[in-house]
């Protein structure tokens, strides 16, 4: 994937994170993009208290995930860079 092709990509999967990022905010935490792999795998960091939320898995599964799937199917899955590990 070229580094154009990529930024796009990751510019789609930033708005559609906004979707969830208000109820990530509400209990003071975001989600940060840090990369999308060849294989259409995006990495993403999660920022304040999600960092230590012992939800992050659900939430990734649940929220995230869907909210990127529905914009962009060619998403393969979505994992994460930090956290806590369940």
């Amino acid at each position: 994937m070229s580094n154009q092709n990529k930024d796009e990509l990751i510019r789609l999967i930033d708005e559609a994170l906004n979707d969830v990022r208000p109820h990530l905010a509400v209990d003071g935490g975001d989600v940060e993009v840090v990369d999308v792999t060849d294989q259409n795998v995006v990495k993403i960091k999660w920022l304040g208290a999600c960092k230590s939320c012992s939800m992050t898995d659900m939430t990734m599964k649940a929220g995230l995930e869907q909210a990127i799937k529905s914009r962009l199917p060619q998403i393969e899955g979505i994992v994460a860079v930090n956290g806590i590990n369940v």
